[in-house]
């Protein structure tokens, strides 16, 4: 086996089987790891009925809220080559796996990250196809950065754990998946595909408490990529701190009625 699947769980029964089923139904073998957050309502009795049933499949509790802690646990656990790092809430087509293996095995390349472009549901098939090509076209004009969020990626794993990984210490904020990215292509390279993509849920519409502002933004793309650590650390992570923007917003759930 040389795929793991990490997921981070936290309040997602309505969503988590269906994500599970569809990682589960991947073409290429794979160990699933669910990291339940401190859930109030049935995620962790759902991941561990299906551990009990005799899936590939191992549940941890991380009692630390933030997604970062439980994503770092998860990944503690990972022991094959490549490890996918999924959203509770998005659908992975059966190929998903096996489109990023395709990937990582490209001749002449050592590439670190494959990362899959998000499909819309529900939308037309003109939407889709702006979608891929948007996401496509910014990777191949700007190689060197993150066009994904953390659902849609997927790592070799020897080089996310030689970057770091997720660590609270190195990076306690949102946009974790950007920052992350950052350390692990300072090794290699990443790649991305029209035949790799996945279907995150619509449900977020309000994505105030987890983004950037468009000058943060301008000044990323701005960057240059020797430079990028500054930029992370030395200007956004004080930005970031000051407008409260730490790794735990996440866990606000509008769409829950919370």
């Amino acid at each position: 086996m040389r795929w793991s699947a990490v997921v981070a769980v936290y309040n997602e029964e309505a969503f988590l089987p269906g994500m599970l089923r569809s990682i589960q139904a991947q073409s290429e073998p794979c160990h699933v790891i669910v990291v339940d957050n401190g859930s109030t309502d049935q995620s962790l009795k759902i991941a561990q009925d299906l551990q009990a049933a005799g899936g590939t499949i191992t549940v941890l509790s991380e009692p630390r809220p933030g997604q970062v802690h439980a994503l770092a646990q998860g990944v503690r656990a990972v022991e094959t080559e490549f490890v996918a790092i999924c959203d509770a809430d998005t659908f992975y087509p059966t190929g998903y796996l096996a489109a990023a293996t395709r990937l990582f095995e490209r001749p002449g390349r050592y590439t670190v990250a494959a990362c899959a472009w998000p499909r819309p549901q529900a939308h037309s098939a003109v939407a889709q196809w702006f979608a891929a090509s948007h996401k496509l076209g910014a990777q191949r004009l700007m190689p060197r950065q993150n066009h994904v969020n953390g659902g849609s990626q997927t790592f070799r794993t020897a080089a996310l754990l030689a970057s770091g990984g997720y660590d609270p210490a190195i990076w306690p904020y949102v946009l974790k998946d950007h920052e992350l990215m950052n350390r692990v292509l300072h090794l290699g390279c990443q790649a991305m595909a029209a035949d790799f993509w996945c279907s995150p849920s619509p449900r977020r519409g309000d994505r105030r408490n987890v983004r950037w502002t468009l000058r943060e933004r301008l000044a990323y793309h701005g960057s240059r990529f020797h430079r990028r650590d500054t930029f992370f650390h030395e200007w956004l992570a004080p930005r970031l701190e000051a407008r409260g923007q730490r790794d735990t917003v996440l866990r606000d759930q509008p769409w829950n009625g919370a």
